[in-house]
């Protein structure tokens, strides 16, 4: 699949086979289980999410935007759309090189061998909204020269208004997730801006290259709100890494990177770069961690921002007054559990969920490779009382994208992280 489909009936007839195939999954599920009573969701769910991956990757964008944002157990859908949309991470396939030539063309005014001393065709990544390229400038500096597709920003609208007509016949609350999706919209229309990527470029580098981080630094005078360049950072991803086989010390290190890049955005109550998944982050040669994508990054409300971190405390101090209250400000339950069966039944289980997922934060030190661990996180999430019914103030997507990708993260490293600090930091921000 080389071609974009960037035009509104180009697109529209990809997510109109989406979802007529998602709808007759769930019809022909529904006659089956009248005759047998027995049968599974798990294979439906499944399918109908390899089937939405295979449209969303041919439309990229948003669509594919919005498969990466569910490639985490958020509990917003079925467990198995998460497992199914974790290959949108990598499996994205690029543009042709004729059309790479075009846009480079019309954003920097010459052919890529008039503008850089040495450009690849071949694209070193390629995700939803854009691919990157690796150059290296007439001054002799490697760069990374991040694409847009064609049309991308012009599609966000439209793309989401079908997608939520798609996403109703999965969850059973779709007032909640057109919340959820507006939010996603006006982060996306921030996000095909590479101009405002570039300035958040320079002030994570600003922030935190130093030791062990390092990001990359924007170059202006080569970038448009359509190409990126920037230098280039050299490193593997997590998938590459694992499969060299490293030692326990080698994956315990930048598992503690990763957790401390993650806390020091805490501390500093500042910008967070809210999209912790595996292809956005480089083990170095010279083992530091490298942060290279910045286009989703989240300023949040300090009401809330101060509320989510308060979850971890009181959980971890079993305080059920003050986890209520708490709920109830983030929107998580809706009624008094004390007097409605169901917001009982959905209390309890987030408050042993909230319990499992303060737990790292219980002592000095915790393992992320513990299986049972793994498993407790994945069986919360899978068994949500009300798993296709969104519950939680709208910035929950972001937080959860970075707190819990985060987890996954360390999860499939299987790293042993210092977590003291992080408490602390926690600890003394409530206390200001």
């Amino acid at each position: 699949m080389n071609d974009f489909p960037s035009t509104k009936l180009d697109r529209g007839k990809i997510f109109a086979k989406t979802g007529f195939q998602v709808g007759k999954n769930y019809a022909s599920h529904y006659l089956k289980s009248l005759v047998n009573k027995n049968g599974s969701k798990s294979d439906l769910h499944k399918k109908t999410a390899e089937d939405m991956l295979s449209q969303f990757t041919k439309l990229r964008g948003t669509a594919l935007k919005i498969a990466q944002t569910f490639s985490i157990d958020n509990g917003f859908l079925p467990d198995e759309f998460s497992e199914v949309m974790t290959k949108a991470q990598y499996s994205v396939p690029p543009i042709n090189k004729a059309l790479v030539r075009s846009i480079i063309k019309r954003e920097l005014g010459g052919y890529p061998e008039m503008i850089y001393k040495s450009f690849e065709a071949d694209a070193i990544a390629a995700a939803s909204i854009g691919q990157v390229h690796k150059a290296v400038l007439k001054s002799g500096e490697t760069v990374a020269v991040k694409i847009q597709y064609p049309g991308v920003r012009d599609t966000i609208s439209s793309d989401l208004a079908i997608a939520r007509t798609i996403f109703r016949q999965i969850v059973s609350d779709a007032s909640q997730m057109d919340i959820y999706i507006e939010e996603i919209r006006n982060t996306l229309l921030k996000e095909t801006d590479y101009i405002e990527e570039g300035k958040s470029i320079d002030r994570f580098h600003e922030r935190f290259t130093s030791g062990n981080i390092i990001t990359p630094k924007w170059i202006p005078d080569y970038s448009t709100e359509r190409v990126l360049t920037m230098t280039f950072i050299e490193g593997v991803h997590m998938h590459e890494f694992l499969k060299q086989e490293p030692t326990k010390e080698q994956r315990d290190h930048f598992g503690q990177l990763l957790w401390d890049f993650f806390h020091n955005q805490v501390k500093t109550r500042g910008e967070v770069h809210a999209d912790t998944h595996p292809g956005n982050f480089l083990f170095t040669p010279d083992s530091k961690l490298g942060v290279i994508d910045f286009g989703c990054v989240k300023q949040f409300p300090d009401d809330f921002f101060m509320d989510y971190l308060r979850l971890l405390p009181t959980h971890l101090q079993r305080d059920e007054d003050a986890i209520k209250a708490l709920y109830m400000r983030l929107e998580v339950l809706v009624g008094d559990p004390q007097t409605d069966e169901k917001e009982k039944l959905f209390y309890d289980f987030c408050k042993n969920y909230g319990f499992t997922f303060a737990m790292p934060y219980a002592a000095d030190t915790f393992d992320f490779g513990d299986t049972e661990y793994k498993e407790l996180i994945r069986d919360y999430t899978k068994n949500a009382p009300l798993s296709n019914e969104p519950r939680g103030n709208k910035h929950f997507i972001y937080t959860t994208r970075v707190h819990l990708g985060l987890y996954h993260f360390l999860m499939k490293l299987r790293a042993e992280v210092s977590t003291a600090e992080a408490r602390q930091v926690v600890e003394q921000l409530l206390s200001d």
